[in-house]
């Protein structure tokens, strides 16, 4: 385990100074109580930790507007139409979270009466609420002392403490070590002080120790280099797929088909595609029989597991194709209003301009 602070009394000081940094300079974002006022509503909280996930708050805060003018409270978002949902989340990326997210409003009204549970293991019990999560709105939209531990708050204990353990194994020391300085009071407040250090003031490259409340502490710090906490060991190389995206136009529009529900980009709506392979299956399993032509280039993206490159083909058809279960045809001027996911709607550009 790493070492503590000196004392109870030196974790009172990191928890004061960082309060008091955290209500001259908190981030003014729009699922947020100002700091040390009544806690935010728990759906606000709820829904931006959910869009948060693996996504930057400069993505999230339009997109969170966007979402709670539409679905202003838990009943709303609970009553939303599961296709309609997924359409709105285009663009967020890890799109099981979206199906997590409808499920979870649903379950909210109709096991818990339409309030969301104020402790972190009533919280654990929803669709899609993690460990973190669970701690993240107990504390923020509760009041409740809960240990909460990003990616930010990682980064920022790691280098107080100087724990030195490489990612992931040094998790369950910076969290015990944060344990250790999250204070009984305003721990939600707390929470999100940590995260806006980590955000503006003890980032990845190049910290700015000299406006940072906490360097006093900062066992790092005092070691003169705090930029090699935490260590993290290399990642391994993700595997490369191919694939091929097919864009069948009819009278100025193109076919479109909605994913099956279960798997990656479950449920969205998508441009079709054949099988994604380890090595380019060129014109497998087109949507329809037709004389499809490549264009030239591909679509390359990025997912969790692996790296996709696509290959793009083009072909007409007359109007009585593509009237499948699921197919829809979309005007092509309004292709952008489709919600595609993003690999998606990279291949639409691309074909686009390649006329």
């Amino acid at each position: 385990m790493p070492a503590k602070l000196p004392s109870d009394i030196a974790a009172r000081q990191v928890a004061g100074n960082l309060l008091a940094w955290y209500d001259a300079h908190a981030r003014d974002l729009p699922w947020r109580s100002p700091p040390g006022t009544n806690a935010p509503d728990p759906y606000r909280v709820w829904l931006s930790e959910i869009m948060l996930q693996q996504t930057t708050v400069a993505t999230v805060r339009p997109r969170f507007e966007e979402f709670v003018a539409r679905w202003p409270d838990i009943e709303s978002l609970a009553k939303a139409d599961d296709a309609t949902l997924m359409t709105a989340w285009a663009g967020l990326g890890y799109y099981a979270r979206a199906r997590n997210l409808i499920a979870c409003a649903r379950a909210v009204i109709s096991e818990h009466g339409g309030a969301f549970p104020a402790t972190e293991e009533g919280l654990r019990g929803l669709p899609g609420v993690g460990a973190y999560t669970a701690a993240a709105i107990a504390a923020i939209a509760f009041g409740a002392r809960a240990v909460v531990v990003d990616a930010n708050v990682a980064r920022v204990v790691a280098r107080l403490f100087a724990i030195a353990e490489p990612l992931p194994a040094a998790m369950p020391d910076i969290r015990a070590a944060t344990d250790s300085i999250t204070p009984d009071a305003r721990a939600g407040d707390f929470a999100q002080a940590m995260m806006d250090l980590g955000s503006s003031i003890c980032t990845p490259r190049s910290p700015h120790c000299l406006s940072c409340p906490l360097s006093a502490h900062c066992r790092a710090y005092g070691e003169g280099d705090p930029e090699r906490l935490p260590v993290k060991r290399p990642k391994a190389g993700k595997p490369q797929r191919y694939g091929t995206i097919f864009w069948v136009e009819r009278d100025g529009q193109v076919l479109l088909v909605r994913r099956p529900p279960k798997g990656l980009l479950g449920g969205m709506r998508a441009l079709p595609t054949g099988p994604w392979a380890d090595s380019p299956p060129g014109l497998a399993d087109p949507p329809l029989a037709g004389a499809w032509r490549m264009v030239g280039g591909t679509v390359d993206h990025v997912f969790t597991h692996f790296r996709l490159e696509l290959a793009l083909a083009v072909a007409s058809a007359d109007r009585h194709s593509g009237n499948g279960i699921g197919d829809e045809w979309w005007p092509i001027a309004d292709i952008e209003s489709a919600g595609l996911p993003t690999v998606f709607a990279k291949a639409a550009r691309a074909i686009r301009r390649a006329g």
